[in-house]
């Protein structure tokens, strides 16, 4: 059905469960709520002959089963604040949700600028942070009222973003060869930890919360002199900013979880790769492997109860017209049209 790429290293790791879900449409992040054991996949509209709406679907997080829709809401990402029972989808106005009921509870506005694209929940204050790499903005929204509380200027494109618990958020600006860390509680950046030199093009960033380590997953890294850049995983102290150390990945990243109760590191590649790991100090990290997926799984999420990788994929139809305008805004060229029945949700366990 799918073809692979990269190189396989044997490991503890392995695909454990496939769910073959169909449905029409493009996707890009995967979010689960661990405490409501729900798994969040938005899809897009699907044009022409096989034409689809858009659409947030809700799956079981524990058998992968469909449990339901939120319709008519296009997304790249959704979130669910735990302690409210409120999700949020980073759509256009952004979708406010009952996510026991799946039902609209409201729709809330944003500048007409803002193009939301990745989202995180920060359970420290409870707010939903709204990332737009479009404008270099985070646009922050009280998860308990749904309303927005103001917009942080991150100066430069925003990508994957992880939470302390603490009172620090930390993004990943993908065109700047930095970290944005914000203060939760006056919405400011207070500082940058800037890698430039030793990578770039970073999409992914997941956090050792407990020992102060970020994982930044890179699609370059310094070039040697003997070799190429490669994709590479930058791992620094959330603390100070200062890199530790650097690690190659099996392929250009799009995203990163952190699993405290294994001390592993993950990052998945579009080109069908997922790279482990393996944290064995606060100072000592190695790759403990390497494993073959499916072509364009590039995004993941973590089930933190049973210690499960999610991730999804598909086939595609031909890719569209190369548009410089439109694909430099989007980070790159898009992909062509889901094949219809192709739609497959992924579980990576031991």
């Amino acid at each position: 059905m799918f073809a692979s790429a990269g190189q396989a290293q044997q490991g503890p790791y392995k695909i454990v469960q496939t769910a073959k879900t169909g449905g029409l449409g493009a996707f890009d992040y995967i979010s689960a709520d661990e405490a409501g054991r729900r798994l969040y996949i938005p899809r897009k509209a699907a044009q022409g002959a096989d034409a689809a709406p858009a659409r947030i679907t809700v799956f079981d997080l524990d058998t992968l089963a469909p449990v339901g829709e939120i319709p008519g809401v296009s997304s790249n990402g959704a979130v669910v604040d735990s302690k409210s029972g409120h999700g949020f989808a980073g759509s256009k106005p952004v979708t406010m949700f009952d996510s026991k009921t799946l039902a609209v509870i409201k729709k809330i506005d944003v500048d007409p600028k803002i193009a939301p694209d990745g989202i995180l929940d920060d359970p420290y204050n409870q707010r939903v942070y709204i990332f737009s790499r479009q404008t270099g903005q985070a646009v922050v929204i009280d998860a308990k009222e749904g309303t927005v509380l103001g917009t942080i200027e991150l100066g430069g494109a925003p990508e994957e973003a992880v939470t302390d618990g603490k009172g620090r958020v930390f993004v990943v600006i993908a065109d700047m060869a930095n970290i944005a860390v914000i203060d939760a509680k006056t919405m400011k950046v207070t500082t940058r930890y800037d890698f430039t030199g030793k990578a770039n093009r970073c999409n992914g960033l997941a956090m050792d919360v407990k020992n102060h380590v970020l994982f930044t997953a890179c699609g370059q890294g310094a070039e040697a002199a003997d070799s190429p850049a490669q994709p590479t995983m930058l791992v620094l102290n959330s603390e100070s900013g200062k890199v530790i150390t650097s690690l190659p990945l099996a392929g250009n990243s799009d995203g990163a979880v952190f699993n405290p109760k294994t001390m592993e590191a993950f990052s998945t590649h579009a080109n069908g790769t997922l790279t482990i790991v393996k944290e064995n100090s606060p100072t000592s990290f190695v790759v403990e492997q390497n494993l073959q997926t499916v072509d364009g799984a590039k995004t993941l999420t973590l089930d933190g109860k049973t210690n499960r990788i999610l991730t999804m994929t598909a086939e595609f139809g031909p890719a569209p017209a190369a548009d410089p305008k439109k694909d430099a805004q989007k980070g790159g060229r898009g992909r062509g049209q889901v094949k219809p029945d192709t739609f497959v949700i992924l579980a990576i366990g031991k």
